[in-house]
């Protein structure tokens, strides 16, 4: 477990605060100049002093070297990092550079030879959308057809076929796929929702949920993301429910842990690590502001303050896989989502 001992206090009051201007002292990440981040490792330390440069400068670096060593798309890497680097800022090269990638996906490789898997259409949609809000607030082209593809695909179910690789939360089972997908037409921007494709599929949908509901509470929570956005989801009396579930889980030291959040079993059998991790921190946080918890309220506060104290030295906040140790990584997706909950609960100075 994660202890914070009397250095650590200390620093929480004179030097645990949010460095935005440290980004400007760091080299800016390019694709000709990426720097492979290195592995995720339970054991890395603990930063002296928590920096949110340092926190975009690692979740630039790993999506870039994701892309360009892999060549490819994954939720927990370069769709997450999407989601959280306009928060701070989209106008960087690397920022550009995935947006561009991701854009091309839709637009060359789908046209060419077609998405990998459906899951890689619902993903790419919902990633584009999230970014099309947080940028320009405009619904671009390629987001459209990315959605609109989404619907060619939705079964008769009204669910999705998604990739099951044993890798949870997000490639792991069907209604992830759903919960993703509610989202993308929720956050996309100048009222996709009204249009006729997008109402059919979301009454499918509806129906899907209906027959399949979330597993975990985990995707619960997702749809509780989505419906802060008017795309109800879930009713007023389910929302507070799902509130109040994501506050009783809490930790003592005042994070979260991804773990609580599902049944999720490991590849060797042994038992999910209870402490509070970037990923399960960050995800609450954010989603809980987004379903209107103040953030001056003392469990929002809280998580803030957990997410300052338990930043690794290289920006990123570690979160162990929810299946098998190895490259964790998880914590990508718990880095952005670290990102997204610190931006989103700045409270101006008094």
């Amino acid at each position: 477990m994660l202890r914070v001992g009397l250095v650590a206090v200390a620093s929480l009051v004179f030097c645990h605060v949010v460095r935005a201007d440290e980004q400007s002292t760091l080299e800016p990440v390019t694709l000709e100049n990426v720097r492979d981040p290195g592995p995720n490792r339970l054991d890395e330390p603990i930063a002296q002093r928590h920096s949110l440069g340092r926190a975009v400068n690692f979740l630039d670096s790993a999506a870039l070297s994701w892309q360009k060593q892999r060549k490819c798309f994954t939720c927990h890497t370069n769709f997450a990092y999407l989601y959280a680097r306009p928060l701070v800022s989209s106008d960087a090269a690397a920022a550009k550079e995935v947006r561009r990638y991701a854009e091309e996906l839709v637009t060359d490789r789908w046209k060419e030879k077609g998405p990998r898997w459906d899951a890689e259409v619902v993903a790419s949609a919902a990633a584009l959308a999230f970014n099309d809000a947080a940028t320009t607030g405009k619904l671009h082209d390629t987001t459209r057809q990315a959605l609109d593809r989404m619907w060619t695909i939705q079964r008769a179910d009204g669910g999705w076929t998604w990739l099951k690789c044993d890798w949870p939360p997000m490639e792991s089972d069907d209604e992830y796929g759903a919960c993703l997908a509610a989202l993308a037409v929720a956050v996309a921007p100048e009222s996709y929702r009204q249009g006729d494709a997008a109402k059919a599929g979301m009454e499918k949908l509806r129906g899907y949920f209906l027959n399949h509901p979330p597993p975990t509470l985990h995707h619960e929570a997702m749809l509780l993301w989505a419906s802060s956005y008017g795309e109800s989801m879930l009713t007023d009396e389910q929302q507070r429910n799902s509130v109040e579930k994501l506050r009783s889980l809490q930790r003592a030291d005042g994070g979260w842990s991804v773990a609580s959040l599902g049944n999720w079993k490991r590849e060797d059998g042994s038992p999910q690590s209870t402490d509070s991790d970037g990923y399960g921190t960050g995800f609450v946080v954010y989603v809980l502001g987004r379903a209107g918890v103040s953030a001056e309220d003392a469990a929002i506060r809280r998580g803030i303050d957990w997410l300052k104290l338990n930043q690794r030295e290289s920006g990123r906040w570690i979160t162990r896989s929810l299946w098998k140790d190895g490259q964790h990584f998880l914590s990508h997706a718990g880095t952005a989502f670290a990102v997204m909950a610190l931006k989103s609960n700045e409270v101006p100075a008094k």
